[in-house]
């Protein structure tokens, strides 16, 4: 019988399977939409595609680093009961090792792990497990050491907040405790970048409108009011920016001077925070629905 789009088309709104693993799926039984149908549930392709449609905004990022290069990946599920699932955590602990390996998101969902993609093995696992996942996306920086920490660690190397920190310099015991720290308070303050020459032109030129017409309401001459917005342009960098944040760990001092105080050339090159569900808008759920979607209710 021959496989038309009409029919991939019917089979694809019945199971939400892929185009390819629905065609594949008629021509592996001669065109019967039913049998096909049967054929993905066997795969396990159809449970996973009908799954997709849910919000999968917990999960967990899991850090790796190694010769200079440090890696944090997000892998979404729908509920925290399988961020703490150990087959869940040992997958997410495999695809960040392979993301060492890869140079982008893409890259990673194609890159092979143990003689399967990422993207097929996170298919398995929605199979087995029972809940829609996604590797959503992955950070790499460089450096002559990369630091890393995890906050709210649910076991080694992995949590709900991944941050690395990348350093150039000679002392590499220094950049390694220094660069924890400054990790760690990467994952307190959430920075927008890491200077001001790295800042969004968009978010500096909105808050400079913001204050300007702050200013305005003031009723002062122009050439102060020009005073006063460099005053307060100064201090959102000292916001937002990292290396010009007070050091949570030590407040006397800039994390930039932090690191200077550490040793004579250390400097952080490039940091990478990122939170799982972070930007995912969750759909409202009550914590009984939550545990009965777990058992199956």
């Amino acid at each position: 019988m021959a496989i038309t789009a009409a029919l991939v088309k019917q089979l694809r709104d019945q199971t939400g399977a892929g185009m390819m693993d629905a065609k594949k799926a008629l021509t592996e039984n001669d065109g019967d939409i039913e049998a096909a149908t049967d054929w993905l549930r066997t795969k396990g392709l159809a449970k996973a595609a009908k799954k997709s449609g849910r919000t999968a905004a917990e999960g967990l990022v899991a850090v790796a680093a190694a010769d200079g290069v440090g890696v944090a990946v997000e892998v979404n599920s729908e509920t925290d009961f399988v961020a703490r699932n150990g087959e869940f955590q040992e997958m997410v602990g495999a695809i960040a090792k392979t993301a060492l390996g890869v140079s982008d998101i893409e890259a990673l969902k194609a890159a092979d792990m143990g003689g399967k993609s990422v993207a097929d093995t996170v298919t398995d696992k929605v199979a087995t497990i029972g809940e829609n996942m996604s590797v959503r996306r992955m950070s790499r920086v460089e450096g002559d050491v990369v630091a890393s920490y995890i906050h709210n660690a649910v076991v080694d190397g992995m949590g709900k907040i991944g941050v690395l920190v990348a350093l150039t310099g000679s002392d590499k015991a220094a950049a390694e405790a220094i660069g924890k720290q400054v990790a760690m308070h990467i994952a307190a303050t959430n920075p927008a970048s890491l200077d001001v020459s790295d800042l969004d032109p968009a978010l500096v030129e909105r808050e400079k409108n913001v204050l300007t017409e702050q200013a305005r309401e003031s009723g002062k001459p122009d050439a102060v009011i020009e005073k006063m917005i460099v005053g307060r342009m100064n201090k959102f960098y000292q916001e937002v920016c990292l290396l010009k944040q007070t050091f949570v760990i030590n407040p006397d001092l800039t994390v930039e001077k932090a690191v200077a105080e550490a040793g004579a050339d250390l400097k952080v090159v490039a940091y990478a925070r990122v939170e799982v569900g972070e930007g995912i808008e969750k759909e409202e759920e009550d914590f009984a629905a939550e545990v009965a979607k777990t058992m199956g209710g």
